[in-house]
């Protein structure tokens, strides 16, 4: 067995193995030599005692003068048998107290005997006037000639581990010292080419430098190699992807020149913004090709996504098939049947008195529609009938069969599971095309990661007669009247002809929405309100009776019966309800272009990208639009920063950055489908933009000229011991 796969239990033992395993999931050799230090600290060079700075980390080589044990009474041990050592050090230049509490005091109460020298290490403080350090760091000097411990100890660079409670850093830095002589059997997955052309030491160096490091410049030469192993690791995975799918067969979809699509277009009231003309065109020319499209289409809010999609599966049904679209919830599911049929008008009653000769039928299968019509969008489906289905999770279901289906179209991607989408794609008769939508910009490095297998296509121009959209924050706690303000704004767009949201963090009565932002728990910035974030049916009730007296307020969220909440968006869309206090279910795809207002409350509690993705709701008409964010978070918090930020700008892109600064890497990487680690430790994917980008034009060229890399076994073993097999299915689906 190779040494880096050895099970943890035989080297440190079963009682070890088995925290590692529990608290870190680390099981092997391998595992643990791959479990990087979060820092370091210095222990600093040696100091005089005369010169012992405050507050500081320092490091003396001392000799123990005096050591006492003191017992006394305690919370913790009121019958007396609490325990504090003071030991009193001195190198002759002055003297310093070392004290020990409770249990620390066995093993120094041994040691640390009067004339005793030794290396001492820790922060300095004050105690009854006197400096101290408590329970410092020793080792002790043995012999006349210490000098090389001395410097070696003092200067050394301590690893400091990712830990919990149950296993302390020192501890992993023991477990590792063990294991790390087995580093020199690691084998390298760079092919020598690549290491040689861009000067990266080996793995085993790495490795060695990383957990033991010597200088700065060692931890340096360490991350350097170590971040190039994940990017390249992970993008030959993706190259690997790619290149499985270019051999895959599929029918290509080219649509007739007067067929529907020419239709639609003819009658569009519009002109397609460049940015839709050379998408869509990008989308028809892998529709062409014999092999499956694997395309991710990512947006602004508002750059006309859906209307690239319903051409690309206009597109389809031309050439003879059927495209679905898959949504995340029932409301955006019902906009999007709602928007594509009237878009279509009567090219989407094909085959019904009055439809357009070249019409095709568009049908809607969510989980909630009665058994009648649920059966007769089934049959539409399995005769072909229907050209066109959008439906949120009831598509996936055995019962659910096409006649032809050719292009599966999923939108807000990141919501669904490796499974259902592989179930949906698992429905044509050859492996139908893909379109993955977006309307979270994604910054260029994600997209190399979570999206690497994917073609790109980026709409980042708004279609013409779109307006800006004003956003401001709304101080409540400081400024008061500034939210009464925020209210007779609302009044003044209402009165004007317009209509307004007010989104809320939660539902209220302690419901849940599903997807909500920190649902209805405590962030560590509640803890300082020490409040429950704000209720759509608290707020409401609130407005109605309140400032907003007199105007047509309804409330909408997901918990309301499927029926009940496309009634209040069809109210909310004919302008008969003025007012629409929500949760995020009206987050994507709801399109009601009279709104020009929006209150967030409790904005704070909503990431960057949420709340970008909630303002793109207003502006979408000819009138300007207006988004208040509103906090009780005090000037200085971060918080209150990251919604300046969201004020700034409506550059999608740019408050990804943002937004993916103030997150853990594995949120990024979709830890949660994945159902496995992230892989990326030591890779920021911000930061390491260069690296990822050189990283997938090297895998690209490797997987090119040896698809199963049987010239490259370490390459295989280390895309064996990162990928796990959840996270190829993961990356698989794409």
């Amino acid at each position: 067995m190779p040494a880096l796969q050895e099970p943890l239990k035989k080297v440190l033992g079963p009682a070890t193995a088995k925290v590692m395993a529990e608290h870190l999931g680390l099981h092997t050799v391998g595992d643990l030599l791959h479990h990087y230090p979060r820092r370091y600290e210095e222990r600093g060079q040696l100091t005089r005692l005369a010169d012992l700075p405050m507050e500081e980390h320092v490091t003396v080589v001392a000799q123990v003068a005096d050591a006492r044990l003191h017992t006394f009474a305690s919370a913790k041990a009121p019958r007396g048998k609490g325990q504090r050592l003071e030991v009193t050090i001195t190198d002759g230049s002055g003297r310093l107290q070392l004290v020990f509490f409770g249990n620390g005091v066995h093993k120094p109460h041994k040691e640390l005997l009067p004339g005793t020298r030794a290396l001492f290490a820790g922060k300095v403080s004050v105690f009854n006037r006197k400096l101290q350090l408590a329970h410092p760091a020793y080792e002790l000097l043995r012999g006349d000639d210490v000098t090389e411990t001395v410097d070696s100890w003092a200067g050394a660079l301590i690893p400091i581990y990712p830990a919990t409670a149950k296993l302390e850093s020192w501890k992993i830095a023991k477990s590792v010292q063990t294991v790390l002589p087995r580093a020199e059997e690691a084998v390298d997955p760079l092919p020598d080419s690549l290491r040689a052309g861009r000067g990266l030491v080996s793995l085993p160096e790495a490795l060695l430098k990383v957990h033991r490091p010597h200088t700065k410049a060692d931890i340096a030469e360490a991350r350097s190699r170590l971040k190039w192993d994940e990017a390249f690791v992970l993008q030959v995975a993706l190259a690997r992807r790619r290149h499985a799918d270019a051999q895959l067969p599929a029918v290509p979809r080219v649509p007739a020149p007067d067929g529907l699509l020419a239709a639609f277009d003819a009658k569009l009231p519009f002109t397609l913004t460049d940015g839709q003309r050379k998408v869509s065109q990008e989308i028809f020319d892998d529709l062409a090709t014999d092999h499956p499209m694997h395309r991710l289409l990512q947006g602004e809010v508002g750059s006309g996504k859906t209307l690239v999609a319903l051409r690309a599966m206009l597109a389809v049904v031309d050439a003879g098939g059927q495209a679905a679209m898959l949504a995340p919830t029932e409301v955006l599911a019902q906009q999007h049947h709602r928007s594509i049929v009237e878009m279509m008008g009567e090219l989407a009653e094909g085959g019904m008195l009055g439809g357009a000769e070249q019409g095709t039928k568009v049908v809607l299968l969510t989980g909630s529609m009665g058994a009648a019509g649920r059966r007769q969008a089934l049959l539409d489906l399995v005769t072909g009938e229907a050209g066109i289905v959008i439906g949120t999770h009831a598509l996936i279901e055995d019962k659910v069969q096409f006649h032809d289906l050719g292009l599966v179209v999923v939108d807000e991607q990141h919501r669904f599971g490796v499974e259902q989408r592989d179930a949906l794609r698992g429905k044509g008769k050859q492996p139908p095309h893909l379109l993955v939508m977006t309307a979270t910009p994604i910054p260029r490095t994600v997209a190399m990661t979570v999206f690497g297998d994917l073609e790109t296509s980026v709409l980042d121009q708004l279609p013409a007669g779109r307006s800006p959209i004003a956003s401001h924050v709304v101080p409540a706690a400081d400024k008061p009247h500034f939210l009464a303000r925020a209210w007779e704004r609302v009044r003044e767009e209402v009165a004007g002809g317009h209509q307004a949201y007010v989104v809320c963090p939660r539902i209220g009565d302690d419901i849940d929405e599903p997807g909500d932002p920190k649902k209805a728990g405590r962030s560590p910035e509640d803890e300082v309100e020490k409040r429950p974030p704000l209720a759509v049916l608290d707020v409401a009730g609130q407005l109605a009776g309140g400032p907003l007296k007199g105007l047509g307020v309804e409330v909408l969220h997901g918990r309301m019966h499927p029926d009940d909440k496309d009634a209040v968006m069809r109210r909310f869309a004919a302008g008969e309800t003025d007012v629409l206090v929500a949760t995020t279910v009206i987050e994507v795809g709801v399109n009601v272009p009279n709104a020009t207002a929006m209150v967030i409350m409790d904005a704070d509690r909503f990431g960057v990208s949420q709340l970008h993705q909630l303002r793109g709701r207003v502006g979408r008409g000819s009138a300007p639009g207006l988004c208040l964010l509103v906090t009780e978070m005090p000037e200085a918090s971060a918080a209150r920063q990251r919604l300046n930020a969201v004020a700034s700008t409506l550059d999608g892109f740019e408050l990804s950055r943002i937004d993916l600064e103030q997150r853990r890497e594995g949120d990024v990487l979709g830890q949660a489908q994945s159902g496995a680690r992230t892989s990326l430790r030591m890779l920021a994917v911000i930061e390491d933009e260069e690296i990822i980008a050189e990283a997938r034009q090297e895998a690209a060229a490797v997987v090119a000229a040896d698809p199963d890399l049987e010239r490259l076994p370490g390459l295989r073993t280390a895309l064996e011991a990162l990928l796990d097999e959840e996270r190829e299915q993961y990356l698989d689906k794409g």
